[in-house]
């Protein structure tokens, strides 16, 4: 039986034309829903994602970046594992523990330069914010400038993470050896911050946004004093291409108040990415691009370095290129 005879009015059926007209509607209706092609469906499934130390900046960032992609796409979840910071985010990343993680960008490039497994497969979703190194001793410290940590005990940042990586060159520039100059202590900034009020150490580095909440608590505490580092900039440049991702910065006075009185520190930064590789899923890696994106204003009104994430920053990669879900979606909003 075809439509047309379907739908044709019965003979002595008051209004059964009206009716045919309204049946018409409705199966022209059902024929273009049946006919038009439904959307992508959204991914589905867990993803895992490696932060950080607790209480850094990474752990924070990723815990609310995992509560936007839960109301933007319902039926991929998160699930986070700390880590002791960029480095072994990046081992995690090729050895498959983990498929989504932050890492400095001078990390990732020394995993490239050493010929570290997986290197090739490396691959960046966005460049997120920078990291500002900050170096923290007690306000009556003699330490007024890097070279004056010789002979003391400095925390250096857990073993596998971007602050030692860091730390370690910047010591180098200052003409200190970590290993006979100073006495360095592998610990993070979930208790580097205790060791140094306790007097268990005389000094600490942190690589982190501004500002890291466990250097705010700090303050809070204990009088504390930031040692600048902007003038190992020229030092670190002649140490290239490994310091190649290093530049200079000033932390902006507001940064922590009740520690800089309003006087800005001049220092290093280096930028962090949001790396995946290139057997990623597009359709996730293309969702998470996408929350991540959207969620900087939520997620910057927690983590104030977030404010810094934007599309026209965003895909500065360096030295990763970008992943093809993440290429997607950066095509599809540009203007």
């Amino acid at each position: 039986m075809t439509a047309s005879r379907f739908l044709a009015p019965r003979p002595g059926v008051p209004g059964g034309r009206a009716l045919g007209g309204a049946a018409l509607l409705v199966v022209l209706g059902l024929l273009a829903w049946w006919l038009v092609p439904a959307g992508p469906a959204q991914p589905r499934g867990t993803l895992t994602f490696a932060t950080g130390v607790p209480t850094g900046v990474y752990q924070q960032y990723g815990s609310l970046l995992k509560q936007r992609l839960a109301r933007d796409v319902p039926g991929l979840s998160m699930e986070l594992v700390p880590s002791q910071g960029s480095v072994q985010n990046i081992d995690m990343l090729v050895s498959g523990e983990a498929d989504f993680t932050i890492a400095q960008s001078d990390a990732v490039a020394a995993h490239l330069k050493q010929g570290g497994e997986g290197g090739d497969g490396l691959r960046a979703v966005a460049r997120l914010y920078d990291d500002y190194m900050q170096l923290v001793v007690p306000a009556e410290s003699p330490v007024r400038e890097a070279r004056d940590l010789r002979g003391l005990r400095v925390g250096m940042g857990e073993e596998r993470s971007g602050v030692s990586l860091v730390a370690g060159r910047l010591l180098e520039a200052a003409g200190l050896d970590r290993e006979q100059d100073i006495d360095a202590v592998p610990a993070g900034i979930d208790v580097m911050p205790g060791m140094l009020e306790s007097g268990k150490l005389d000094a600490f580095f942190w690589s982190g946004g501004l500002p890291t909440g466990a250097i705010e608590d700090l303050a809070v505490m204990d009088h504390i004093r930031l040692v600048p580092l902007g003038a190992l900039m020229p030092r670190l440049h002649r140490m290239e291409p490994e310091t190649r991702h290093y530049r200079a910065a000033v932390m902006p006075g507001d940064a922590y108040p009740s520690v800089q009185q309003g006087e800005p520190v001049d220092t290093i930064a280096v930028s962090n990415l949001l790396v995946t590789t290139a057997d990623a899923d597009p359709a996730v890696t293309e969702a998470l691009t996408r929350s991540l994106i959207r969620s900087r204003d939520t997620i910057g009104q927690r983590v104030h370095a977030a404010q810094k994430v934007d599309l026209r920053t965003a895909i500065y990669t360096d030295p990763l290129r970008l992943h093809t879900g993440a290429q997607r979606y950066y095509r599809a909003v540009k203007p």
